[in-house]
């Protein structure tokens, strides 16, 4: 398993797709079990090569969103990857070591060890909201655990698709690590090929798809997928402090993450506090209209004129809707601050679906347990946030709630803990990628149980009723 440095060329044609993965089997064939130094060499070379481009992919991230602030790309993209590998290279030897098991007396003289072994090739599907992360941050973890890749990047960056192929091109070869481009029809086709295992992020709607074409071929699936991730202030917080503690999980890249704070559940008493507080901490911040270049835009029109229509409908159906600083919407340049909806009903379109950028819902309460039955009347979030410093308060929440991942007194930040697993649950997603459990996703445990030359396992063969038998069958079956 050693990089190359050959061209990576973008395909997007069926028999293409079938041929390059079939190359990546045939030389996985060649070399099944990369020792640790030939992997932690590759993530040298992978981190090498990032830190080289990475002054191009912030430029291509800001073209491609029309103006991204590079500190959103730094943050959201460059330094998670820089920090995974130097994690996966300090701790790859450890994680590959065979698992040490217990026989127990009925196997015994015998040992038994588990062994991690790579899968073979992963297809890797990549949102556009954080295309440099969503890539590489799996393709790391897939690397580190023996494999060989293929990524399908999503047609909505196509700057920082060039830009992510020219890196990988100085590092990789087509058998190792290929690129694959295209439209919807390419990545339906991409999900329907055999690979050894799939990771798809994205949305519940599309997951669906991409796990039933995966189906065919029982293609094992990742799926990192979403929903409405709630947050919860708790009467104990101050305002100031809850607004402090999520505003930044809701204006990174305008919004547009799968975990970032869908609605706010408040005291009722305590809303009007916080749509106040929240555009003075806002202003504070990014600026009031001129003044807001570190934040960004919506990544297109398409998705801009999803979320203005949103608010209209949650407007026509009796939601006030509150922006943030006295710039509502730049529709020129699709930067749109954060827009506050109060008065909120089930039947609004922001209320059923993942809003995915700068719209924040905030539902009132008047105790605890009206929240949780709430949010277990719905599908599992990705991630849910606590706002309390009472210890009982989080218990109670932790206790009887639901979610891939939970943050208290925060927001976001728990994507970013390397050692910890990352996924979601039901509607949400399956699997994890991140840390050792990433490294377990895209290996195979193999048991491997040995005898010496003493064989008791034949006490067992028949003719069955023996003494030696019974005597077995009454000791271990009670």
């Amino acid at each position: 398993m050693t990089a190359t440095s050959q061209d990576v060329t973008p395909i997007n044609s069926t028999i293409a797709l079938q041929d390059i993965l079939k190359t990546q089997k045939q030389a996985f064939v060649s070399a099944p079990m990369p020792s640790a130094q030939q992997r932690i060499d590759v993530l040298k070379q992978l981190k090498s090569a990032l830190l080289e481009h990475q002054p191009a992919l912030i430029d291509a991230m800001a073209q491609d969103y029309g103006k991204r602030p590079t500190n959103d790309s730094l943050i959201g993209d460059i330094l998670p990857c820089v920090m995974n590998i130097n994690y996966t290279i300090k701790r790859l030897k450890k994680w590959m070591k065979p698992s040490r098991r217990h026989a127990g007396l009925l196997l015994s003289p015998a040992t038994v060890r588990v062994e991690y072994q790579p899968l073979g090739v992963i297809g890797i599907m990549v949102p556009w909201n954080f295309p440099v992360m969503l890539s590489i941050s799996p393709l790391i973890t897939a690397l580190a655990a023996g494999n060989r890749a293929m990524l399908k990047l999503s047609e909505f960056t196509p700057h920082t698709n060039q830009a992510i192929i020219a890196m990988l091109t100085s590092v990789f070869s087509n058998d190792q690590v290929a690129v694959v481009e295209g439209e919807a029809d390419v990545a339906a086709q991409f999900s329907a090929l055999a690979f050894d295992h799939l990771i798809f992020t994205g949305s519940t709607t599309v997951g669906r798809h991409v796990m039933r074409a995966a189906a065919e071929n029982l293609t094992p699936v990742t799926l990192e997928l979403g929903g409405k991730s709630p947050a919860i202030v708790a009467p104990d917080i101050p305002i100031a402090t809850a607004v402090e503690r999520l505003i930044f999980g809701k204006c990174l890249n305008a919004g547009q993450i799968c975990i970032a704070p869908d609605y706010v559940f408040c005291p009722r008493d305590k809303i009007d506090e916080f749509v106040t507080e929240y555009k003075k901490q806002f202003v504070a911040m990014y600026g009031n209209k001129e003044q807001r270049e570190d934040y960004g835009n919506i990544i297109n029109d398409t998705q801009h004129q999803r979320l203005l229509s949103w608010l209209d409908d949650a407007q026509t159906k009796g939601a006030t809707i509150t922006p943030v600083n006295d710039l509502v919407v730049d529709k020129a340049s699709r930067n749109m601050a954060t827009q506050l909806v109060t008065d909120t009903s089930d039947d609004m379109l922001l209320m059923q679906q993942e809003i995915f950028g700068p719209i924040l819902p905030i539902l009132p309460y008047d105790e605890l347990t009206d929240v949780v039955n709430y949010i277990a009347k719905r599908p599992h979030p990705l991630a849910l946030y606590i706002m309390s410093f009472d210890k009982s308060t989080q218990r109670y929440l932790l206790d009887n709630t639901h979610s891939g991942g939970v943050c208290i007194n925060d927001t976001i930040m728990h994507v970013a803990a390397d050692d910890a697993p990352f996924g979601g649950v039901g509607e949400s997603g399956m699997g994890h990628y991140h840390g050792r459990e990433g490294f377990l996703t895209f290996s195979k445990a193999k048991t491997v149980l040995s005898r010496g030359k003493l064989n008791t396992g034949k006490l067992v063969f028949p003719p069955y009723g023996t003494w030696i038998q019974k005597l077995m069958i009454k000791v271990f079956v009670r």
